[in-house]
């Protein structure tokens, strides 16, 4: 059929992409099975355990969801018999549960607990307590009895800081631990330090390091940990000499390099229980290494063969587990869903454990690599054309774009297959994801293209896409808009003032004023806005020029402004802020709160709605007649 572009039908509902793809919240080699965390959008987003018997091991209501850092992660772990450890969504404790039998709390109420790590039969977490005035993180080892379900004072604290902790790791004989700290004044891609401490002695030195990530005991005194001290994150060894008891020497490790690439092995810290890479007990090391997409690499025990496995994953990918030869590896790819797979590197067998279906090519569009040039230097994108079977459009029309903007802002995208994506191709409206300056997966260098210049390089680097794809004729230049939420949500509301590229924008959970974000958001970004734009109180006049709100009268096309109720990050205040003062304008928009949801939708219902109102919105913007069913 012949139909104007956007208006095309579509077997993509907003029901389906809801349902489609579940998230999948890391993975474990338990006995003989595979079990994954997997989020259930139909119940809330809850977070459950499924097993490769085709058992669910958390039933409902259980949800294994952090709250650490506010973006938690690290919620489940299992031993090899099959007993679940996990965090409650509800309240935040530590429960065990048997195989079969009834979850049981291993914490008291109160704290926090994320980035689960079971190891030589010792459950270690990160402990994270809001009560007191400044908030104290920790490392802490829970007992397995149950004693301190009821008595708090019997999880043994390990470390316990005013900064943050991640990553804790014990040496193979116990006695010393590994972590990743950094104060409060620094996210940890910008400086970190991996620390070792002696548990018998309570002496704690730093390995030198720049923005570490995952350090991993390969024996008592060899410590494999991913830094980006060469402009990517690589990895690299330490030697580490047993401080106990002190005095200790100095330095207490030295390091070297370990099989160095031009591409990152390790990622932004924005979540607890992040795995890059795993060390195999026979030396040798499975990685991901990302330089725009992702690939997995098998690397020699001297860090010198390194081997491209045959894996369709080009994007999210996580190295969940190892057993012997067998690696459970997670992600998504640009011909696949998101899956898990377990690979035999011994025999090469590659078996999809969940997951992983193949996106039929006739619908769902294959993401083009697209490089522009923009003021600051390339700007990295992937381009999803408009794609279907059933219809075409009149000769001489171009395709209005959505240019979408991701969060962080250090964060990325690979250009996965996309069912989600396919919601907007299949009716005929192109989408472009951008990776502006700021982005990881670029190396060092492209991250701090951002230092002190949020709002301007992301919005340039934002609009020179917009522009290079209607400069080729991909796009129609008079229907581009713009859609992103959180840090993107603030690059939308940026772009929408600065004027003339987008006809319209769509921010969920944006931010609209950098002091409102300063004084209301929580203490893990509390000084992020240092590097991104500069301290207070030096920089205000820096913040109010920057900020959307203060130059709201400039914003002159339709928005629809998206958020939910009880988002702790971004609160509903920045949205209604820009609501206000469009509504004192007359400029269209509309506001949607979605109560009950955070600082991102997992809603089933919620999903339905956002994307409905999307395409409507859209339709009502660039003239079409909008097809919401199938």
């Amino acid at each position: 059929m012949t139909a104007p572009y956007g208006s095309w039908p579509s077997p993509f509902t907003a029901q389906m992409i809801a349902q489609a793809s579940p998230r999948i919240d890391g993975a474990r080699f338990v006995g003989d099975e595979v079990w994954w965390g997997e989020s259930v959008p139909a119940e809330g987003g809850r977070v459950t355990v499924r097993s490769s018997s085709g058992d669910e091991i958390l039933p409902a209501p259980w949800n294994a969801r952090s709250r650490v850092h506010e973006y938690g992660g690290g919620a489940w772990t299992a031993d090899a018999e099959g007993t679940l450890y996990f965090v409650h969504g509800g309240d935040q404790r530590i429960h065990r549960m048997p195989r079969g039998g009834a979850p049981e709390p291993l914490t008291a109420a109160g704290p926090a607990y994320g980035g689960l790590r079971l190891q030589h039969g010792r459950l270690l977490a990160v402990r994270e307590d809001l009560r007191p005035d400044p908030h104290v993180r920790a490392i802490v080892e829970i007992p397995l009895d149950g004693t301190a379900a009821d008595d708090e004072s019997a999880v043994r604290t390990l470390v316990s800081v005013n900064g943050f902790v991640a990553h804790p790791a014990l040496s193979p004989d116990g006695k010393q631990l590994a972590y990743v700290q950094w104060n409060a004044e620094h996210m940890p891609w910008e400086r970190a330090i991996v620390s070792v401490m002696h548990l018998e002695s309570g002496w704690d030195a730093g390995v030198p390091s720049r923005a570490p990530v995952q350090p991993e005991w390969l024996s008592d005194d060899r410590l494999l940990y991913a830094d980006d001290a060469t402009g990517r994150w690589n990895l690299h060894l330490a030697h580490v000499v047993d401080v106990a008891p002190p005095p200790a020497p100095t330095p207490p490790a030295t390091t070297e390099p370990f099989c160095l690439a031009d591409a990152d092995t390790g990622g932004g810290l924005w979540v607890l229980g992040n795995r890059w890479y795993q060390p195999l007990d026979d030396g040798r090391v499975v990685a991901v290494r990302t330089n725009g997409s992702d690939e997995i690499v098998l690397i020699s025990p001297d860090g010198e063969v390194v081997e491209l496995l045959t894996l369709p994953i080009t994007a999210g990918a996580s190295i969940d587990d190892a057993q012997g030869s067998r690696v459970l590896i997670s992600g998504a790819g640009r011909t696949v869903g998101a899956g898990l797979w377990c690979v035999d590197l011994d025999d090469g067998t590659i078996t999809t454990v969940t997951g992983g279906a193949e996106a039929d090519p006739v619908w769902v569009p294959r993401a083009r690599p697209v490089t522009f040039d923009g003021p600051h230097g390339p700007v990295h994108a992937f381009d999803y054309r408009p794609t279907s079977p059933d219809a075409s459009t009149p000769d001489g029309e171009l395709p209005p774009y959505i240019v979408m903007v991701h969060g962080g802002p250090t964060a990325h995208v690979s250009g996965a297959a996309s069912t989600a994506y396919a919601y907007w191709t299949s009716r005929g409206i192109g989408v472009l994801d951008v990776n502006y300056g700021g982005s990881t997966g670029y190396g060092r260098a492209y991250r701090e293209r951002l230092d002190g210049q949020w709002g301007v390089v992301d919005v340039d680097d934002v609009i020179a896409a917009a522009q290079g794809m209607a400069d080729a004729g991909l796009a129609d230049p008079a229907r581009i808009a713009i859609r992103g939420g959180s840090a993107g949500g603030w690059t939308v509301l940026c772009a929408l003032v600065r004027g003339g590229t987008f006809a319209a924008g769509i921010s969920r959970y944006g931010v609209a004023d950098l002091r409102m974000l300063a004084a209301e958001t929580h203490d893990f970004e509390a000084h992020y806005l240092d590097g991104l734009v500069g301290p207070l109180p030096e920089a205000e006049s820096v913040y109010i020029e920057r900020s959307p709100l203060s130059h709201a009268d400039r914003i002159d096309v339709p928005v629809l402004l998206q958020q939910g109720s009880d988002d702790r990050v971004v609160p509903p205040s920045q949205s209604e802020a820009i609501r206000d003062a469009l509504a004192a304008r007359g400029v269209p928009h509309e506001y949607l709160l979605f109560e009950g949801e955070g600082h991102g939708f997992r809603a089933a219902e919620t999903i339905v709605a956002s994307l409905e109102a999307e395409l409507r919105f859209l339709g009502r913007t660039f003239g079409f007649e909008p097809r919401l069913g199938a």
